[in-house]
C-alpha cells in the first residue's frame, strides 16, 4: 500500500503523451471531440495531484522520490500542455519559455538541494503557481470560446497572465527559501 502514492505519480506523469498526442491530433479544430478528451485528460491529470499526495500521508508513505517525483509529474503535465498549446498557435512562446525556465531550473534547484539533504517544503506561493497555471491551462484547453462568446478569450488571457506572474513569483520565494533552509542547515 505504502506504493500507491508514488505509482499514482507515475502514472501522472504517463497522462502526458496520451494528452498531447490527442490535443495535436484535435490541431487547430477547437470543436474537435478530441480536443474535449485531450482536456479531460489533462484536468483529470492534474485532480490526481492531491490524492496522491493525500494517500502519501494518510498511509505515511511520504518519502524522498515522492517529494521529487510529484513536482515534476506536474511539470510534465503543464509543460506539455503550454508547448502543445504554442505549437497549435494557442499560446505566445515567450510566455511558454518564461514559464519552462522557471519550472525546470527550480526542479533542477531541487535536485540539487535534495541530493544535499535540504528540502524545501511547497510553499503557498508554489500551490497558488499550481492552482493558477491548472485554472489557465484548463481555460486554454477547453474549447468554450464558440459556446460563450468572445469574452472566454478574455479570461483566458486573465488567467494565463495571473498564472505566468504567479510561476515567476513562486520561484524567487522558492530561492529565497532554499538559501535559507541551506544556511539553516549548515549553522
Amino acid at each position: 500500500m505504502k506504493h500507491v502514492p508514488n505509482i499514482i505519480t507515475i502514472v501522472r506523469m504517463l497522462f502526458a503523451p496520451a494528452f498531447v498526442v490527442l490535443l495535436l491530433l484535435a490541431g487547430p479544430d477547437v470543436e474537435s471531440p478530441l480536443r474535449w478528451w485531450a482536456a479531460g485528460l489533462f484536468i483529470f491529470g492534474m485532480a490526481t495531484d492531491g490524492v496522491d499526495g493525500w494517500l502519501a500521508r494518510r498511509l505515511n508513505a511520504v518519502s524522498n522520490f515522492g517529494k521529487l517525483m510529484d513536482p515534476i509529474a506536474d511539470k510534465v503535465l503543464t509543460g506539455g500542455a503550454i508547448v502543445t498549446l504554442s505549437i497549435l498557435g494557442e499560446l505566445p512562446w515567450w510566455v511558454t519559455a518564461l514559464i519552462l525556465v522557471r519550472e525546470i531550473g527550480i526542479t533542477l534547484w531541487r535536485m540539487v538541494e535534495l541530493g544535499d539533504n535540504v528540502v524545501v517544503a511547497a510553499s503557498w506561493a508554489g500551490k497558488l503557481k499550481t492552482v493558477l497555471q491548472f485554472l489557465a491551462i484548463t481555460a486554454a484547453l477547453l474549447p468554450l470560446a464558440p459556446l460563450v462568446g468572445d469574452g472566454y478569450n478574455t479570461v483566458n488571457v486573465v488567467l494565463m497572465s495571473l498564472a505566468t506572474i504567479a510561476t515567476l513569483a513562486s520561484g524567487l520565494d522558492y530561492l529565497v527559501a532554499a538559501v535559507r533552509a541551506r544556511r539553516a542547515s549548515r549553522g
